[in-house]
């Protein structure tokens, strides 16, 4: 398999460079991968996944993210819109808008119709359970419901990566269970890779494999051993 992301001494600093969020971390992802990434509070883990999505930049190194070096690209609108999904703790949902209507969010840059947006969003929240919610607007949907209308959301520019920051960290565990389930049976479908940020090792479990972040640095780049493999039935 071909390496989807690929990073080589990525550092970024903050205030001055007072705080090395990032310190030469080097790091590839195959394309399908299901990944966790794993640290304390400010290791530098939701660092790293803001710069797989391009929403900071590196102060050196190359990040490499589905052929886009995004060290040096001028359009990293265009990479986002057609090559990331987000999911992130708080959903990030618009509350003026409709549920679905939230979902064509991601389209809006596509040359679909209208009418297709509207087709494709409806099938999305089919797919999380809750095509019969479309019309409704967030505030009146549970955490657990918000977190499926995001990860429809984040399905709807066909990506070919998921970054999904402590997609459950607001969430009781049943409802954490669902949510990851789901997000984990279409990383499977899709074969989409899925890069997951948490605190939680019973999360990072789920993963083909575990990446740990300490001070800024890569301290264990994971193992693809299927012996403590967790299987979400």
């Amino acid at each position: 398999m071909s390496n989807i992301v690929e990073i080589n001494n990525l550092v970024k600093s903050y205030e001055n460079g007072h705080i090395k969020a990032l310190n030469g971390i080097d790091l590839t992802i195959e394309e399908g991968e299901f990944v966790s990434i794993i640290g304390p509070s400010g290791s530098g883990k939701s660092t790293l996944l803001n710069m797989l999505g391009a929403l900071d930049s590196p102060d050196s190194g190359s990040i490499n993210v589905a052929g886009y070096d995004l060290s040096s690209s001028k359009d990293l609108n265009k990479f986002r819109a057609q090559k990331i999904g987000f999911v992130f703790q708080l959903h990030n949902l618009i509350p003026n808008l409709s549920v679905v209507e939230n979902v064509e969010i991601p389209m809006f840059t596509s040359k679909m119709s209208n009418s297709e947006m509207r087709s494709k969003a409806l099938t999305l929240l089919e797919g999380v359970g809750l095509k019969e919610k479309a019309s409704q607007k967030p505030s009146k949907l549970s955490g657990g419901e918000r977190q499926r209308v995001a990860i429809a959301r984040a399905l709807a520019n066909n990506p070919s990566v998921i970054l999904a920051d402590e997609p459950t960290g607001s969430l009781d565990s049943k409802t954490s269970s669902k949510i990851l389930k789901q997000l984990i049976d279409l990383h499977k479908k899709e074969n989409v890779t899925l890069i997951i940020v948490t605190h939680d090792m019973n999360v990072a479990k789920l993963a083909d494999r575990v990446i740990e972040v300490l001070d800024g640095k890569l301290v264990n780049a994971g193992d693809k051993s299927l012996e403590n493999k967790i299987v979400v039935e």
